[in-house]
């Protein structure tokens, strides 16, 4: 079992923080890269209740910062959140969408080193101030470029692989397949609207409402078209700005902070093949349920004990997919307890996604992985940011990178 704990965590808003001139299309920053990652790192060593001096490292998770902001580097940037932090060691992790948890579990491994005592990870990106097309291009460097970024796959379009193995897999047809990812995005849409720390609070908060959606307009336009089929517009998560941060310590360290603490009870990391083409069985994560089964056991857990779960939905086929990989639903089952009212905040057995997840609440791809790990922390120590859990001792984060490709799953636990 782990010997890591969480004592602090903060999520600053997510959103588009740029201005466009519509004229000559030029961008303002509003929120800087600079800024949320002061903004995050002090609010986490605030609510840790410690001084930034008793800091010993700083691990930051970025995914194409260079490529969105012209900035490498990074991590050295975490000393502007404190003087305190001057000459303390930084260094940046990189795994695309999964960048922040892996810079956390590189915090975890350095506590139980002895190492270090106190460790704070910051995950954080900019993405906004590319055009769509641009950003797109930037996205697809962490494909396999060879046969996938270079013929022009992007993301959607990828994740579209697994939606269509996993119809062909599962006999679905597309009217049905249409029906279950509007569902998913849809419970997303309606526990967003109440994280006032969300990217999008607003949405169409039901399968009907989405569904009414894809028919023509009067002016024979579709307000959720179709990207890759079969995912649709609201398939797709945000293009998002924004920050998460944790300050981590081992168990032994909490002390009198036990109450605001949780226990980073076990975590799964398993990377998978990274090019689509040369994997089996398109219609499952095989990594991740390695990942999973290891998460569990070194949690001393099965998926019968978790209460919440916040699943990496960059798409709403990996919602429904990533429900079944960690065991709440059995294999190509998910869809159908979605579409019976499943996983919402009232579920008896779990709820997923309360955060409003990548589709609501945002996905700026770096700060994912912290944003899910301190949204459930929150909820753990009874702090919910929006939609309550209605039990709250045991919550997981399943953070994918790239196309399935690097799995991360960490069972938490109320101390």
């Amino acid at each position: 079992m782990s010997k890591a704990s969480i004592i602090g965590a903060y999520n600053t808003e997510f959103g588009a923080f740029v201005k466009k001139d519509k004229v000559t299309g030029l961008m303002t920053d509003t929120k800087t890269y600079y800024d949320m990652i002061v903004e995050a790192g002090q609010g986490a060593i605030k609510d840790a209740g410690i001084d930034a001096k008793d800091i010993d490292a700083v691990f930051v998770g970025s995914c194409s910062p260079g490529s969105f902001n012209n900035q490498e580097h990074v991590a050295p940037l975490a000393v502007e959140i404190d003087p305190a932090l001057r000459f303390k060691p930084m260094s940046r992790a990189e795994c695309a969408c999964a960048s922040s948890t892996v810079a956390l579990y590189n915090a975890v491994y350095g506590i139980e080193s002895g190492r270090y005592k106190n460790i704070l990870v910051i995950g954080v990106e900019k993405m906004n101030l590319l055009p769509t097309a641009q950003m797109t291009a930037v996205l697809a460097g962490s494909s396999h470029w060879p046969s996938e970024g270079s013929k022009g796959w992007s993301f959607p379009m990828l994740f579209a692989e697994y939606a269509k193995g996993y119809m062909k897999q599962y006999g679905i047809a597309p009217e049905l397949m249409e029906k279950m990812l509007a569902t998913a995005g849809a419970l997303c849409y309606k526990n967003g609207m109440e994280n006032p720390l969300a990217h999008q609070k607003a949405g169409p908060a039901t399968m009907e409402e989405i569904l009414a959606l894809n028919q023509l307009d009067a002016k024979g336009k579709c307000k959720n078209m179709m990207i890759a089929a079969p995912l649709r517009l609201h398939d797709c998560s945000l293009v998002s700005d924004g920050a998460a941060a944790l300050v981590v310590t081992s168990v032994d360290n909490v002390g009198s902070r036990r109450a605001r603490a949780t226990h980073i009870a076990g975590i799964g990391h398993a990377c998978e093949r990274l090019a689509e083409n040369v994997r089996p069985n398109l219609y499952e994560h095989i990594a991740g349920k390695v990942a999973v089964a290891n998460a569990y056991k070194e949690a001393g857990i099965t998926a019968a004990d978790v209460n919440l779960a916040e699943v990496h939905d960059c798409f709403t086929i990996n919602q429904i997919i990533s429900t079944e990989t960690l065991g709440f639903a059995a294999d190509g089952r998910a869809g159908y307890e979605y579409m019976e009212g499943r996983f919402t905040r009232d579920d008896d057995k779990v709820g997923i996604n309360l955060s409003g997840g990548l589709k609501s609440k945002g996905h700026p791809v770096g700060a994912t992985g912290a944003s899910m790990h301190a949204l459930i922390h929150k909820q753990l120590i009874g702090e919910a940011i929006g939609v309550k859990a209605k039990k709250a001792d045991v919550g997981v984060a399943y953070n994918v990178g790239g196309s399935a490709v690097t799995n991360c799953v960490t069972v938490l636990k109320k101390m």
